[in-house]
């Protein structure tokens, strides 16, 4: 080792390039090694991101969109679904046969064609449905679906809605869903009213009628609450429920009246003048006091005030309300 050591401090230069040389040599096997592996490897192949555009959507057949409609991935079946709704809803020929089938005599075709109806709708597409056919159609279909059987709806702690056939059911459904988005006009003027509220078993005498229709409309949470209370809103729907016998003039109320309580008592004016010998008089000017009570007692208590600094939880000593002597 001494001839080595003694050659290297008399020539530095020469062992620096060998030692770079070596480095190099080093780095380059290692850098074609690292490319050599990575081209041997196999890679998986990537799936491609694959969208349906309208062109292909067009070009499928029935007899090709039937055959998917039955695949066993779920994704396919669920897009080719989808394929046929927007198709059906889409055009018009379609719309009127299923509107056609609606107002058949026949129940089971009925519910066939209702089932359809709600199978091809979404909130997207509920501008197929706003015309004047759709609302005469599912005006008939509830006309048709009548019980002559019915309870009398006088029960104020009992929903009648849940145990309503199907077919009343649906076309309740889609009534709802388009005076929702739109408004009751065309409803009106296809004789809703006329043809299915006024037929329901609301009771015998006039005042019956009127007083159960208000408890109804009032009390109950329910498809036909929210249509009643969508019609209210109307003049032509006011004048409707007039003319059916189940509001007075003096009794419908004012949307843009912002006295809330002369509202209500215009309301109840005619009823609570009914002569009280009698005795279905007696109960209707007791049940209508008491629903007026009560909303002068929650009128009290949305003005009552609480005072507490949080030190304390609240307590009813920290509550203040209105006199019931003290004006309003």
């Amino acid at each position: 080792m001494g001839w080595f050591g003694s050659f290297i401090r008399s020539n530095p230069a020469i062992f620096g390039a060998m030692g770079a040389s070596a480095a190099t040599l080093v780095f380059v096997m290692r850098f074609v090694l690292e490319q050599w592996r990575e081209d041997a490897e196999i890679k998986p192949v990537q799936p491609k991101t694959q969208y349906i555009t309208q062109d292909t959507e067009d070009s499928l057949k029935a007899e090709t969109l039937s055959t998917l409609l039955g695949h066993y991935n779920y994704a396919i079946r669920e897009t080719s679904a989808k394929i046929v709704c927007d198709r059906a809803v889409n055009d018009d020929s379609t719309i009127e046969l299923l509107l056609w089938g609606i107002t058949r005599p026949d129940y089971d075709e009925r519910m066939k064609n209702l089932r359809a109806l709600a199978v091809i709708t979404d909130p997207q597409s509920l501008h197929a449905l706003h015309t004047w056919k759709a609302y005469a159609a599912l005006v008939r279909s509830l006309e048709l679906s009548l019980d002559p059987d019915q309870e009398k709806l006088d029960d104020e702690t009992w929903d009648d809605y849940p145990l309503r056939d199907m077919t009343e059911k649906l076309c309740l459904m889609f009534l709802c869903q388009l005076i929702g988005r739109y408004d009751a006009e065309k409803l009106i003027k296809a004789k809703f009213v006329e043809k299915w509220l006024a037929k329901q078993k609301w009771g015998s005498s006039e005042q019956e009628r009127q007083l159960n229709f208000y408890q109804y409309a009032a009390q109950k949470n329910n498809r036909i609450s929210e249509i009643i209370t969508c019609i209210q809103k109307s003049p032509a729907g006011r004048e409707a429920l007039i003319k059916a016998g189940l509001m007075t003039k003096t009794s419908a109320p004012d949307p843009d009246d912002e006295d809330e309580g002369r509202m209500i008592a215009e309301r109840f004016n005619i009823l609570i003048s009914m002569d009280v010998g009698d005795s279905d008089g007696r109960i209707v000017a007791r049940t209508i006091t008491t629903d007026f009570d009560e909303h002068r007692r929650r009128q009290l208590h949305r003005e009552a005030m609480v005072l507490n600094d949080g030190t304390h939880p609240v307590n009813h000593e920290d509550i203040i309300q209105r006199n019931h002597g003290s004006p309003p």
